[in-house]
Formats: structure tokens, sequence, C-alpha cells
């Protein structure tokens, strides 16, 4: 079917929405994307781009120039605090089996290149989504300042606390994870670090990344009750006494962080939903699916989405056709993703020196098929063939 004629209202900037827009807008759809926040820059934090991603990122024709603006990386090792390898993943095998590479990126970096990729009258900030009605055949969006968007299908992408996702859902407000995490990009020109790791201690975790132009992403999570008020205002100092005992450079890194360069929030998610589809109306990314990070696949899932249903829309009938079978090819894997995701943080955040000790001696000496296998059922398995061939 011929979609030109209608409109799709995407709700939500970020990763999931930007993308989408870029997507339909390469199949000849009128799109507008509607955006919370007054400016679009993104936060000031990294993350992953995994081989999936960038195999995702190659079928919306933008894996080539954002591998310009990402930092290549060839290994990612799990540690404990005094250093000693826990896990050391085989990337190189999955990146063979996808042609793609694994890469880390600055957000803002990714955001300031998907809006250079959207006509600015197709971008309408400081436009919060309250609301949604049908009108018939068409989705009309409410908004804070009283203004409406009216569209043939809406795309809600506007994160985990979405607001249009619990008038859907009443009952998926977000979940607390256990844990909370700082989080900061900082000059990586004394550090000179050249490997991605995540670290496992008693105290909490610590990863870090290189970013390119000379930089470095970290970040650190600690058990607590939601909404500390104590470690919401925590500084470097107090950081790097928690992290002291830890294996170099994580003392160095976190001495080199300005106070002001901190981002601080609690880790959630939402509990694995069983609909993504409703009619005209479909959650994309972290609205559908916020998972939290300990696989590194939040943005990736995002980018795997907009996808899969660019793949839909070519071949559908009628949108809400194209709705329906991507939530077929998509729930069992980004449920899969977030339940994983929520007991590998579990285990990563035990403080139990007991437990500790054992989950440390089991994960070395446990055999390298058994330590990928978990990579390999999220890396290896061609995302865009599941569920491909399906009749809904």
């Amino acid at each position: 079917m011929n979609f030109a004629d209608n409109t799709f209202i995407i709700v939500g900037g970020g990763i999931a929405g930007l993308c989408a827009a870029i997507g339909l807008q390469k199949l000849g759809l009128k799109t507008h994307v509607y955006e919370s926040v007054a400016e679009l820059k993104g936060i000031g934090a990294g993350f992953g781009l995994a081989a999936n991603a960038m195999q995702a990122l190659d079928h919306l024709g933008l894996k080539d120039e954002i591998s310009q603006i990402g930092h290549y990386l060839g290994s990612y090792n799990v540690l404990d605090q005094k250093g000693n390898i826990l896990v050391e993943p085989n990337t190189k095998s999955i990146s063979k089996k996808y042609n793609q590479d694994n890469f880390a990126i600055h957000r803002a970096d990714l955001h300031q290149f998907l809006l250079s990729k959207i006509p600015d009258n197709q971008v309408h900030l400081g436009k919060r989504a309250t609301s949604f009605e049908r009108l018939g055949e068409q989705v009309c969006v409410h908004f804070t300042d009283g203004s409406q968007a009216v569209g043939a299908a809406l795309l809600i992408a506007d994160g985990v606390h979405s607001l249009l996702r619990q008038q859907l859902i009443p009952a998926s407000s977000p979940r607390y994870s256990g844990y909370t995490c700082w989080r900061a990009t900082i000059d990586n020109s004394s550090i000179q670090l050249k490997k991605s790791t995540e670290t496992w201690g008693a105290k909490g975790r610590f990863g870090m990344t290189p970013l390119v132009s000379n930089r470095v992403y970290w970040y650190a999570c600690i058990n607590s009750v939601q909404q500390n008020p104590t470690l919401k205002n925590w500084t470097t100092a107090e950081l790097l006494n928690n992290f002291k005992e830890y294996h170099d450079p994580i003392p160095t890194i976190l001495s080199e962080t300005k106070d002001a360069e901190l981002i601080w929030n609690d880790i959630i998610d939402i509990a694995p939903l069983q609909q993504l589809a409703f009619d005209n109306i479909l959650l994309l990314g972290d609205a559908g699916h916020a998972t939290t990070p300990n696989l590194g696949q939040g943005a990736c899932q995002a980018i795997e989405d907009v996808a899969v249903l660019l793949d839909e829309l070519k071949t559908a009938s009628s949108i809400r056709q194209a709705f329906s079978r991507f939530e077929i090819r998509r729930m069992e894997r980004v449920n899969y993703i977030t339940n994983t995701s929520w007991q590998t943080g579990k285990i990563a955040q035990w403080e139990t020196p007991f437990l500790i000790g054992m989950r440390n001696f089991i994960m070395k000496i446990m055999p390298n098929r058994l330590k990928q296998q978990q990579l390999n059922k999220l890396l290896s398995v061609d995302f865009m063939q599941i569920n491909r061939n399906h009749e809904s």
C-alpha cells in the first residue's frame, strides 16, 4: 500500500524517534517529530553501538557516516576490582559474521548527526505530549501548551517515562533496579585509555570506554534505595573514596572528573510488555521496552526497531498490518533482552563477599563457549529474520 498521503506523528526526539523520522522520510512518508525539550542536544554521556546496531544502521543507510563519529571497540572485558579478567567476550567472531564492528559513541554527537538528516520544519521542540485520542481513522495528540497534532499513525518514542504509554497500559510504570548511577565524559589526554572495560566489585560497578576526540566515558553503579537524598549530593570526592581500592585507572579517572561533569540518575526499566502495537499506534524504543544498561542494548534495540518497522512498511497492505507484524517480530527479542539485562544487573551488583567470590570463581573457570552463549543469543541471531515470514 502507498502511505505517502498519510502523516506519521512521532512523539519523542531521542534515538528511536529521530531514526524513525529519517527512515520514514527515505520511504517518501510525511513525518513530524514532537520533542518535549526546548533544545535537542543529547545528554553528555556515551553508549555502545554493538554489531547488531550497526547492522540496523546499515539498513537505514546511516552506518558509514556514523562509523566516522564513533570509536571502534575491538574488545570489551569484565574485570574484578583488582583488574583480573572475569570475562573476555569474543566480539570479533560476531563482528565477522555480521560484517559489522562495535563502536562507542557520545550521545550528543549521534543526536547532532541524526538531526542534520531531518528538515527543520519537521522537528517541533518544546512539545510535551500528555495524551492522545482517536478521531475515526486518525490519531490526535495533545501537548501541554494546548496545541495538538493529527495524523494517520502515531509512533510513541518518548522514553521510559512516556505518558502516552501509560495511557495505553496504565500498569506499565517504570520499576527501580536497586542501584543508582553516575556518568561523565572527560578528557583522555593524560589517562590514555585504550580498552573498554566494566569492573564488578564489592562497592559497585565501574565502566569506562574511550570515545573519539580523545575523550573517556565512564559510569559507576552503587546499590541504594530509590532517589537517595544523600547520594544525590555526592561529588567526585565521595565517589573516589568509594572506589579508591579499585584497580587503575579508576581512581585517576574519578580524580580528573569535575563535579560539574557528573550526571546522576537511578537505573530503571519497564517490566516486559505483552503488546507494542495498538492498531495505528506503535511503541518504539524505550517507550516500549526500556531496559537496564547491563547488556548495552538500549539504543541498539531502538535502532533495530526502526529497521524492522521500515521493512514491514515496505510490504504491508495497511499501517495497522505493518504495526501488527512489527510486534510479532520484536516482542520475544526485546523481552528477552530486558529480562536478561535485569538478571545480569542483579548478579553484577552483589555485595556479599561469599557471593562475589563464588561468582568470580565460576566466571573464571567457566568454558569460553558457555561464557559466549549469552552474547551469541544477543548478537549472532539475525534480528531482521526473526518471524519475518509470518502471517498476521
